[in-house]
């Protein structure tokens, strides 16, 4: 399940999504009961899709590379990804910021190859 997409810009091998994450998302169940947080694998498949869609077509996963979770991603949060298709290095990276008013906050951030 995709959060609502809200705005979309691309240029060449970069993307730039503005996303909210609704709070009825099912990944957020059971992830965890007091307090329920966006998990990694979501946010990496979030990446995917997108990354796939928009930047790298006819690509499949190959490995996370790299990945950094700094803050929590709450439900009802409206996000920023950002996405860099390196051709060259078949790598994805990606930054995931959490969008507060006119501010952003980075929230997770990685590398993924590609084959």
């Amino acid at each position: 399940m995709l959060p609502t997409e809200l705005a979309r810009h691309q240029v060449d091998n970069r993307a730039e999504l503005l996303l909210r994450v609704d709070p009825d998302l099912f990944w957020f169940r059971g992830h965890f009961p007091d307090q329920p947080l966006l998990p990694g694998v979501a946010q990496l498949d979030w990446v995917m899709h997108y990354g796939i869609l928009l930047l790298a077509p006819n690509h499949h996963f190959a490995a996370v590379e790299n990945i950094k979770f700094q803050q929590p991603i709450l439900p009802g949060s409206t996000l920023c990804l950002r996405m860099s298709w390196l051709a060259e290095k078949r790598q994805l990276t990606f930054s995931y910021a959490r969008v507060e008013g006119a501010s952003e906050t980075v929230a997770s951030s990685g590398k993924i190859g590609l084959c």
